[in-house]
């Protein structure tokens, strides 16, 4: 039976919300695509709350302050790797969340349970990894991890995945997520328009 994390050790995590990407194949900021009323940004930033009351965005402040507390790239146009960086450079906690804001349907509990194993392992990251493919902006950073970001961004190296083999990574594979209740396509991203009309389509037959 999977162990989800307490309310007490949920309160050792933050989560960010990681919304600074171009949007370039959607032809529009994919943040701020809605379903029935609600943003793909305000439906990521609901399913954080349920994780932590230190929620954040990772983006642009002009865009997104209406909707809470934004954190921006000190890196501009490097990709998700500097949001990661910046999310961890102003984070006040061990554990940090990092969530993709195009993920829509993540759920609390699948968040709680990336947490659990993260609160009780020793790895600078937990990573989860769907079909053959590790998922970073769907994962679990301790601070530290930061430095390491760091240290890429400034040699030119925007790539997340080969940083995992540089630090003690624990990797959350399909068959212990689907053991647990979660299933991969809870990991499906939209990038596209027709794939945001074929994620709509799923959103509006569950609950939101």
């Amino acid at each position: 039976m999977a162990r989800f994390t307490s309310e007490s050790e949920m309160d050792d995590a933050s989560v960010f919300i990681l919304a600074g990407g171009k949007s370039s194949r959607m032809g529009t900021d994919k943040a701020l695509l809605a379903i029935e009323g609600k943003t793909l940004l305000q439906r990521a930033l609901a399913v954080a709350g349920e994780i932590s009351e230190r929620v954040f965005i990772v983006g642009g402040k002009q865009k997104f302050s209406s909707f809470g507390s934004v954190i921006e790239d000190a890196y501009p146009d490097c990709g998700p790797l500097a949001g990661i960086q910046a999310a961890l450079n102003n984070s006040n906690t061990e554990l940090n969340l990092m969530l993709a804001v195009d993920l829509p349907f993540v759920t609390g509990p699948l968040l709680r349970f990336l947490l659990s194993i993260s609160q009780h392992s020793d790895a600078m990251v937990t990573v989860p990894r769907v079909n053959g493919r590790l998922q970073p902006l769907c994962a679990i950073y301790r601070k530290a991890f930061s430095e390491l970001a760091e240290e890429s961004l400034r040699q030119g190296r925007y790539k997340i995945d080969p940083l995992f083999n540089q630090v003690p990574t624990r990797i959350a594979d399909q068959k212990e997520l689907e053991t647990a209740g979660f299933p991969g396509a809870l990991f499906e991203n939209v990038n596209t328009p027709s794939e945001w009309t074929e994620a709509k389509g799923r959103l509006s037959q569950s609950v939101l």
